[in-house]
């Protein structure tokens, strides 16, 4: 229901904000949508498995931004752990996973595949595209299989080799990891507490188009 146009949002979402508010919750919070959701659409390997990807993508992008004046100032610190310093890093590195699994979703879950099948009633029309929908699900897979276990091997590569060269930046590195996933576990508490702001309003008023796009619009981020 929160794809639905607005016109027919007025005439079947009755549900209430809280309602409104787990549903964004459940898809968007990296726990809650791989352990908690179901009946979305999405077979659980592949959550399981986006699950491991993207803690694999904290480490690597937290590594990825180590540079000749990071390692100075660790140096200079004596290896001890500067919060203030490494914040930048931690936020930088929340929001570039955050793109780049969002990117990963997009092709990799079946749940909008599944919908557009939903949207037939006729029996015949069901059954003329549910092939073509089984073959993209089977490619989508198969790639983001193939393409997922690469970049695992590639990061496994990476920070193998990081962590051997720059020892004492291991514990620091873990840190800033736990620090970024943190982050994108509280941001969508807030972040979802926005749409409904706007979404609820322009139902109520029936006359509110734009302002129910706009809430889309902020809930898919």
């Amino acid at each position: 229901m929160n794809y639905l146009e607005y016109k027919k949002a007025i005439l079947i979402d009755k549900r209430t904000y809280c309602q409104y508010y787990f549903s964004l919750l459940k898809k968007k919070h990296i726990i809650l949508f791989t352990f908690i959701a179901q009946n979305d659409y999405n077979l659980i390997y592949i959550k399981l498995c986006l699950f491991i990807l993207s803690i694999s993508l904290y480490f690597v992008i937290n590594a990825l931004f180590y540079t000749d004046k990071t390692m100075h100032k660790v140096y200079q610190s004596k290896g001890k752990y500067d919060f203030i310093f490494q914040l930048p890093k931690i936020i930088y590195s929340s929001f570039i996973t955050f793109i780049v699994n969002t990117i990963i979703k997009t092709f990799a879950l079946s749940e909008k595949n599944i919908i557009y099948l939903k949207q037939f009633k006729d029996k015949k029309k069901i059954n003329l595209n549910i092939k073509e929908v089984l073959k993209c699900l089977e490619i989508k897979f198969n790639i983001f299989f193939i393409v997922g276990f690469i970049f695992l091997y590639l990061f496994w590569y990476y920070i193998s080799v990081f962590c051997s060269v720059y020892v004492n930046t291991q514990i620091i590195l873990i840190k800033n990891t736990i620090l970024s996933f943190g982050v994108s576990l509280l941001y969508p508490f807030i972040l979802y507490l926005i749409p409904g702001i706007f979404r609820f309003p322009s139902l109520k008023s029936r006359n509110s188009p734009c302002i129910y796009n706009f809430s889309k619009i902020i809930s898919l981020l």
